[in-house]
């Protein structure tokens, strides 16, 4: 099985793609962090604990990270997960202990002990992964690769109409601490990252083959699911808005998910109209080679990741 390292801000779909991973029976989820992104780190630790108790999940430590980015205030999300994080499905509450460790530091320990053996998947802010290069500059060299949920990168129409940052050219991720994003892409990772050009594509939507599974299962995991689509109609979004950071889970579970090409990526961290905004340098000529050279998701075989989401979640 393929070790990874789950840095998370549970929020809807970060709890989805937990289960995913939890329950394909091809991953070996070996920690979960969590970041300040759709809620601050302290509630999401506690989300977090309670998707592991949903789905029966084993002895999977969890840390939590520092409640602000680097060095900026905690923004408010424009999106609301509920006033649970958790769509509002009232999970039990958790008596699943918190590791006392500082998200930076289980992040090392883990890898430090699987080294070379050990995917990390980022579904949140990069403030934990930032601060764990501070704390090992040889961190990056020992993963197996980073698969980070994050950035617009132009592939798609989606990247730019469906900007989730609080400005026109952002995506919230990296919004949230785009210095921790600046650090985390020019460390020297092995990186792809799932941005919104595929991660919110209209062919995410759930397929009424998929909903039908969902209906006919007794599983919590489609319990869940079914919650979430239930909150997210009511409230007027799409069904992809359940699934965005799934895509990064499926995508290391099966790399046929997306296609990716390599880009030039550079993070604006001081624009009063593009903080957060990733700056892909695509020039024939003069191109800026001091950029970093990243794997960005640009295609979806949108059937095959809603297959794979299926067997595992219903």
């Amino acid at each position: 099985m393929q070790k990874v390292l789950i840095d998370t801000d549970p929020g809807i779909d970060d709890a989805l793609a937990i289960m995913l991973a939890v329950q394909s029976g091809v991953l070996d989820v070996r920690a979960i962090t969590t970041v300040s992104g759709n809620l601050q780190a302290d509630r999401c630790s506690v989300n977090a604990r309670k998707v592991l108790d949903l789905v029966g999940a084993g002895d999977i430590p969890v840390a939590r990270g520092p409640q602000q980015p680097l060095v900026r205030r905690y923004p408010k999300d424009p999106f609301s997960h509920g006033d649970d994080g958790l769509a509002n499905l009232d999970l039990p509450p958790t008596k699943r202990p918190e590791d006392p460790r500082f998200a930076a530091d289980l992040i090392v320990d883990t890898v430090n002990r699987h080294a070379g053996d050990i995917t990390l998947i980022a579904l949140g802010p990069l403030t934990n992964v930032a601060l764990a290069c501070l704390r090992d500059p040889a961190l990056p060299q020992k993963v197996v690769s980073l698969v980070a949920v994050g950035g617009a990168f132009g592939f798609t129409k989606e990247s730019a109409t469906r900007a989730t940052g609080d400005n026109p050219v952002s995506e919230w991720n990296i919004y949230v601490d785009p210095e921790a994003a600046r650090i985390v892409f020019e460390a020297g990772f092995g990186l792809t990252a799932i941005g919104l050009d595929v991660a919110t594509h209209d062919s995410m939507a759930i397929t009424p083959t998929l909903s039908a599974q969902l209906a006919a299962s007794e599983r919590r995991s489609a319990w869940f699911l079914k919650g979430v689509l239930s909150f997210l109609e009511k409230r007027g979004f799409k069904s992809y808005c359940a699934l965005i950071d799934s895509l990064a889970v499926a995508a290391v579970i099966d790399p046929e998910v997306v296609r990716t090409e390599k880009i030039r990526v550079g993070i604006e961290t001081r624009g009063d109209l593009t903080t957060g905004q990733t700056v892909v340098d695509r020039r024939e000529n003069f191109a800026w080679k001091h950029l970093p050279l990243i794997e960005a998701a640009a295609q979806l075989d949108s059937e095959r990741f809603l297959r794979l989401l299926g067997s595992a979640i219903a």
